[in-house]
C-alpha cells in the first residue's frame, strides 16, 4: 500500500438547510439521472425452482406479475445513478420517501428502520449496511440498503462489485438451504456475506501490522511513523464504519419486524458474534499501530542514546589528550624534557596513547562499551 492512497468512501450530497424531509415520487422522477451504467436481476425461487432474470425495460417487468409458486423474490439493482428504475421501484413497492432519501444522499449510518403497514401500504423493513473492502492496496466503503418486504427483497448497491456471487450460487444449487427457508434466512444471508468480506481486510492490516513491526526494530526511517500513522487512521475509520453494523445485526436479532420470523433470529445470534469478533480484532490491531509508534519513538531514542554515548567516550577520551598537548604546547623558556630526542616520538605520544588506551580499557571493564 502506498503511503498517498486514502480511504475511498462515498460522501454524503449537501442538503438545503430546511428543506422539507424525504424524496417523494413526483421530486425522484423530477432528478436528474447520474453517470454510470446500472444493472437490475432479479431472482424468483422456492425449493424446487428457481429462475435468474437481468431486467432490460422495466416497466415490462414490474407490469409482470411473478409466477404462483415464487416463495421469495429478489431484486438487486447494482448502481444508484439511473432516477428512472429507482422511481419505477419505489412506486411498484411503495418505498417509503425517507429512505428514498437516505438511499440517494448518501453518508448514511447504518441502521435498521421499520415503517408499518396499513391498508394501502405493505410493511417495510428498511436496512442500511456498509460492505467494506480492498482494492488497490485500498480502502473502500460502500453502502448497500435493503427493503424487506412480506416475500420481496429489494437491494440497492452502490457498485457492481459481486460480494454475493456466492450466495447467488447458493440459491442456485438444488437442495441448498436458501431454497427451502424464508425471505428473512436470504436477509441473514446477505448481511452474513457483507460481515465475512471485512475478514479479508483484517487479514490485510494484519500483514500490513507484522511488516511495519519488523522495518520498525531494523529500520528507523522517517517515512516509516508516516505509514504507521496512515495504517492506524485507516483502522480508526473502518472501526467508525463497521461498528453501526453490530447495533444494526443486534436489532434484527432482538427487535419485533413484521417481516423477520423467529426462525432467522437465531441466525441473526451467529452473526452478531461474527461482527464482535470483527471489532474486537479493529481494537487489538488499532492497539498493535498504537504501540508501534511508540516502539518507533523508543527505537529512535535508543539510537540517539547510542550515537552521544558513542560521541561522549570519544569527547572524553580526548580530554586528557587535550590537557597534555596544552602542557606541551606552553612557552616555557626552561622544560628540559623538551630538549631530550625521545621527547616527542616517546614522551608526548607515548603519554597520549597510554592515556587513550588506558581510558579504553577503564570503559570496557565498567561494561560502558
Amino acid at each position: 500500500m502506498s503511503d498517498d492512497s486514502s480511504p475511498i468512501f462515498r460522501r454524503a450530497r449537501p442538503q438545503v438547510p430546511g428543506s422539507a424531509p424525504g424524496i417523494h415520487l413526483d421530486e425522484l422522477k423530477a432528478m436528474p439521472s447520474g453517470p454510470g451504467k446500472v444493472v437490475v436481476t432479479c431472482m424468483d425461487y422456492d425449493a424446487l425452482h428457481c429462475q435468474t432474470t437481468v431486467v432490460g425495460e422495466m416497466d415490462e417487468f414490474l407490469n409482470h406479475h411473478r409466477p404462483e409458486w415464487v416463495k421469495v423474490r429478489w431484486i438487486n439493482v447494482a448502481g444508484v445513478t439511473d432516477m428512472g428504475v429507482i422511481h419505477a421501484l419505489a412506486a411498484k413497492y411503495q418505498l417509503h420517501p425517507l429512505a428514498i432519501e437516505d438511499m440517494l444522499q448518501g453518508g448514511c449510518r447504518s441502521k435498521v428502520e421499520t415503517y408499518p403497514g396499513d391498508e394501502s401500504h405493505h410493511a417495510r423493513t428498511f436496512i442500511v449496511a456498509r460492505k467494506i473492502h480492498m482494492a488497490d492496496g485500498t480502502l473502500h466503503c460502500e453502502q448497500i440498503f435493503f427493503f424487506v418486504g412480506e416475500h420481496t427483497l429489494l437491494t440497492f448497491q452502490e457498485s457492481h462489485q459481486g460480494v454475493w456471487d456466492p450466495v447467488r450460487e447458493r440459491v442456485c444449487k438444488e437442495g441448498s438451504r436458501l431454497r427451502g427457508r424464508d425471505l428473512g434466512y436470504l436477509v441473514y444471508a446477505l448481511l452474513d456475506a457483507i460481515v465475512d468480506h471485512c475478514f479479508p481486510v483484517l487479514e490485510h492490516y494484519s500483514d500490513l501490522l507484522q511488516d511495519l513491526e519488523i522495518e520498525v526494530l531494523d529500520h528507523h526511517e522517517p517515512a516509516l511513523i508516516k505509514r504507521i500513522h496512515h495504517a492506524k487512521r485507516e483502522m480508526m475509520l473502518l472501526r467508525r464504519e463497521f461498528r453501526p453494523m453490530r447495533e444494526v445485526i443486534h436489532q434484527l436479532q432482538h427487535g419485533d419486524h413484521a417481516n423477520l420470523t423467529a426462525d432467522t433470529a437465531v441466525f441473526m445470534r451467529d452473526l452478531y458474534d461474527h461482527s464482535l469478533q470483527v471489532i474486537e480484532m479493529l481494537e487489538t490491531y488499532r492497539d498493535i499501530a498504537s504501540s508501534l509508534t511508540e516502539t518507533y519513538m523508543n527505537a529512535n531514542s535508543q539510537r540517539m542514546n547510542s550515537i552521544m554515548k558513542v560521541l561522549t567516550v570519544i569527547a572524553t577520551i580526548f580530554m586528557p589528550l587535550s590537557f597534555i598537548a596544552g602542557v606541551f604546547g606552553m612557552n616555557f623558556a626552561r622544560m628540559p624534557e623538551l630538549q631530550a630526542g625521545w621527547a616527542y616520538p616517546f614522551g608526548f605520544w607515548g603519554i597520549c596513547a597510554g592515556v587513550a588506551v588506558g581510558m579504553v580499557w577503564m570503559f570496557r571493564w565498567k561494561r560502558w562499551l
